[in-house]
């Protein structure tokens, strides 16, 4: 592992920043503290800012020593998720019901990490862009930034991202080319009917009833619809219905979630669901109103970019400790939405399984989303170095 001597002895500072503001977590678009912290960090260290982007979003600018040349984005998030933490250690959070529980800490830490280093180091030519990003848990946050001009203010030509990851050894990294991460969508499905006495229910029109097939014939999309090869998943999570047992009511509702790693996949459910929720209703005498939300596209690796930053990795932590070809995963990321504008790749940093967590920690296990994780300060140097190689590399390539 060839780590950058002058990181790893700032290490110490990062930790001290990333603790911080894990003690200190702010949710999607209020991130004002959080943002105050970066904004401070990079212009101590003489990095022109920008500010408001996306509401709370900050973007650094370190231009080479040696004139014009390409431009690089590297991006972190920035946001905190709305869970009570259950880790007691020192620097878990002062804000009840708010908690770093997905490493954005980790994530904001590791580019400051590299912004130091960078400019300090300015011997390259061209541009990096640091894209300290709100609302990935859930807000939209790049798209976002995206719409209030970000890549016409700076215009990049490709753009970088990286999540910690635990279940993979901290050291080692993971990708692959092509979908990385699902599509994530919601919908919801109310189904009208006429109400009435339970003991006499062929005076009714049964919501209830035609919920109940059209959640079963709902799965005919993925078993029968959509080709064996493409991967999707279409689960029912909720079921709301009635408020007595002797009271058949007149509606009930059905929601739940549709991943995919492709739009033509999400096309082909959406119009199929629409069209058995439809006509399953009216079977019953019923009628049904779909709702059907596409929250983050799927996060598709450029090849071009995806090789190239394998190719960084690999000499950085060595052959065997990379990945290139991770099953991708069925969670998404809002990443996604600066990828169908650029040229780029999104990465995984091994976070490891938990045995790195300060005494007092919560006895859950250390995965993302869990009251019990943490960070992986280890992974500190390495993702700070990974970037600071990934610039210098890309700055100079042709």
């Amino acid at each position: 592992m060839k780590l950058l001597p002058e990181i790893l002895e700032s290490a110490k500072v990062i930790q001290a920043i990333r603790r911080d503001i894990h003690a200190h977590p702010e949710l999607c678009f209020e991130e004002k503290r959080t943002s105050d912290v970066v904004a401070q960090k990079l212009e101590s260290w003489g990095i022109k800012i920008h500010r408001g982007l996306g509401k709370t979003g900050v973007v650094g600018i370190i231009e080479g020593s040696l004139g014009k040349g390409r431009s690089i984005g590297l991006r972190a998030d920035m946001d905190a998720l709305p869970l009570q933490e259950h880790n007691q250690f020192e620097h878990a959070s002062q804000h009840p019901g708010k908690m770093h529980a997905c490493g954005h800490d980790g994530h904001v830490a590791m580019l400051l990490g590299a912004a130091q280093y960078l400019a300090q180091h300015r011997e390259f030519k061209g541009t990096v862009y640091l894209i300290f990003q709100p609302a990935e848990e859930g807000g939209g946050g790049a798209r976002e930034m995206m719409r209030d001009g970000l890549f016409d203010l700076f215009p990049c030509d490709a753009v970088f991202g990286m999540h910690n990851w635990p279940g993979i050894p901290v050291g080692d990294f993971a990708v692959t080319p092509g979908p990385m991460m699902a599509s994530s969508n919601e919908f919801q499905i109310t189904v009208k009917g006429k109400g009435g006495h339970a003991a006499l229910p062929h005076n009714s029109a049964d919501p209830v009833f035609a919920a109940s097939q059209i959640i079963g014939s709902l799965q005919a999309i993925i078993t029968r619809n959509k080709r064996p090869v493409d991967a999707a998943v279409l689960s029912i999570t909720q079921f709301h219905a009635g408020d007595a047992s002797n009271i058949i009511p007149d509606s009930a509702w059905v929601g739940g979630t549709v991943r995919t790693f492709t739009i033509e996949v999400l096309d082909l459910i959406e119009s199929r669901l629409r069209q058995i929720a439809s006509a399953t209703a009216q079977a019953f005498d019923c009628s049904a109103e779909v709702t059907f939300s596409r929250n983050y596209p799927p996060t598709i690796n450029h090849e071009k970019e995806t090789a190239f930053a394998i190719d960084v990795m690999k000499d950085l932590v060595g052959e065997q400790h990379v990945n290139p070809r991770i099953d991708p995963t069925m969670g998404a990321e809002d990443f996604a939405f600066m990828l169908q504008e650029k040229p780029g790749c999104y990465v995984f940093i091994g976070n490891g399984d938990g045995d790195h967590r300060s005494q007092g920690h919560g006895l859950g296990p250390c995965q993302l989303h869990n009251p019990c994780y943490d960070f992986n300060d280890q992974l500190l140097p390495l993702g700070s170095t990974y970037w600071v190689r990934l610039v210098e590399r890309y700055l100079e390539s042709k």
